[in-house]
């Protein structure tokens, strides 16, 4: 009867282990402990006394321990710390678009990075909902009543988020018909009043795509060229369509090509623009989408691959955020159903309402794939002529201070 292959080569492995080298565990054991000579220790550092010991389970404190209580507390502790990372990186990109320092085409790898950053973080806090979710609606259920009137929506952290992105106040879904702000006192609430009142993230954004090179009439004058193409490529469209023989499938190329004249038409209407931003339907200047459709076209350039990464990025903060949200409302719905949240909300129905375009912050740019045409109707660059669109700007006295930026 055979045997295990692998005990019966066991013995194999054993003699063909390398022998023990007494130089390379004497190596190993060289470093010096500089904790017992005095100075902070990791304990210390990170404060981890406090950390660890901040679990006060509401349950226990009622005489009926409930195990999962502790798996949700430090689940949404661990989401509020990384709130509070998030509002460091975007406190810090906010600083250098307002201080001027994004002039400075050097600082945006800082505004990139710490953008991409914040991505990575709200990609944890998508994934991190599978781990609360190891725990049953009946689990929840067994401590739920020690909650009350404690509520996610009280997170001060993730509205003053919304607020420095760019989450419109007119566009918020009210909580029990109350302005959100309501549910805060106090310094709570001056802190969020404070942020509707500071420049967004959008707005400054805004600003900066505004200032995209190329968009002047006296140098590349890019959206007089654009349009010039465009209705000259869609001009050449119909004559094709008109030249197709069979009448069913000319009439039906012939309306795809109306609805696009129609929507490229609205596109270079100044005046259509600023009606659907009064509606909320448009969130930046006319200007500002000129300069982020020009950063789409020219990607591949030198000068516009930074600042369509960045591009990316902001949506992306978007997507997950929406992500989260939704995520949010599935798992509160498996949790606790139709039932009223334990902050007097419709709980599963209010947070139902609030996974819309209209808590989209950069929702200009994802309608920009709406406005994409073939390759050769963008107006072609000229490296010699356009200098300015292939020498990217750099700090001096009249754009930033001499100090470095954070």
């Amino acid at each position: 009867m055979s045997g295990c292959p692998y005990f019966e080569k066991r013995h194999l492995l054993f003699k063909n282990k390398p022998p023990q080298n007494e130089e390379d565990d004497n190596a190993a054991q060289e470093g010096v402990n500089k904790a017992s000579k005095g100075g902070i220790i990791y304990g210390d550092y990170l404060q981890l006394d406090k950390v660890v010991k901040a679990q006060v389970l509401q349950s226990e404190l009622k005489g009926n321990k409930i195990h999962d209580e502790h798996l949700f507390i430090v689940t949404h502790q661990a989401y509020e710390l990384w709130f509070k990372q998030i509002l460091w990186e975007l406190d810090s990109v906010r600083d250098i678009f307002i201080s001027g320092h994004v002039r400075d085409e050097r600082s945006m790898l800082k505004v990139n990075t710490r953008t991409n950053r914040i991505v990575m973080i709200f990609r944890l806090l998508v994934d991190q909902f599978a781990v609360l979710e190891t725990m049953t609606a009946l689990d929840f259920f067994d401590f739920r009543e020690y909650l009350s009137p404690a509520s996610g929506f009280q997170s001060l952290q993730f509205r003053l988020l919304e607020n420095k992105i760019g989450v419109p106040d007119n566009l918020r879904v009210p909580y029990n018909r109350r302005h959100y702000r309501d549910i805060f006192k106090g310094h709570e609430s001056e802190m969020l009043l404070k942020s509707e009142q500071e420049p967004t993230l959008l707005k400054l954004v805004e600003e900066w795509l505004e200032r995209t090179p190329g968009l002047e009439e006296k140098d590349f004058n890019f959206w007089e060229k654009l349009e010039i193409n465009i209705f000259h490529g869609l001009n050449m469209e119909k004559e094709k369509i008109e030249n197709i023989p069979d009448p069913e499938e000319k009439e039906d190329m012939m309306a795809e090509l109306t609805k696009q004249r129609e929507v490229f038409t609205s596109l270079f209407d100044i005046k259509r623009h600023e009606h659907l931003l009064s509606k909320g339907e448009r969130r930046i200047s006319y200007k500002a989408l000129q300069g982020a459709l020009m950063i789409y076209f020219y990607r591949e350039e030198p000068r516009f691959q930074v600042p369509f990464q960045l591009l990316n990025s902001l949506m992306e903060i978007d997507t997950l955020m929406t992500k989260w949200r939704y995520n949010h409302v599935c798992m509160v719905h498996r949790m606790i159903g139709s039932k009223a949240g334990t902050g007097g909300s419709s709980g599963y129905h209010y947070l139902r309402s609030t996974v819309s375009d209209r808590y989209k912050v950069f929702v200009d740019l994802f309608n920009l794939a709406t406005f994409l045409v073939p390759r050769h109707w963008v107006p072609k660059l000229n490296p010699t002529v356009h200098t300015l669109l292939y020498t990217a700007e750099y700090c001096d006295s009249s754009y930033c201070s001499s100090e470095d930026s954070d």
